[in-house]
């Protein structure tokens, strides 16, 4: 059985390899996907606390609430890969660029 730890360990770098990212690349489909890895490193942390607090061989309510928080975390990261793909494409249209310093510019 792989330690928590470990789990830990991997969210946290996940984590930071989507801050750098969001912070680094001017690129407006690179952010999204650096922030949807940045969710889904939250979900790896939810799951691995989850797992560590189940006991036993039962599933408690409190063991499942890790997954089940995962499923709406998931649900919101659809919803905003949906709205952001719609962004990138209204503004694609307009400026034939993704460059995120270049939405400013945008005038309606």
């Amino acid at each position: 059985m792989v330690p928590t730890s470990y789990y830990i360990l991997l969210s946290a770098i996940l984590f930071t390899i989507g801050v750098v990212g969001v912070l680094i690349r001017r690129n407006a489909i690179i952010v999204f996907m650096s922030v949807e890895l940045m969710l889904n490193s939250a979900n790896l942390a939810f799951v691995a606390f989850a797992r560590a607090f189940q006991t036993g061989n039962t599933v408690s309510a409190a063991a499942m609430s890790g997954q089940v928080f995962v499923f709406f975390v998931m649900t919101v990261a659809a919803a905003e890969v949906a709205v952001g793909l719609a962004l990138i494409v209204a503004i694609f249209k307009n400026k034939h660029s993704i460059d995120v310093d270049q939405v400013h510019q945008l005038k309606g």
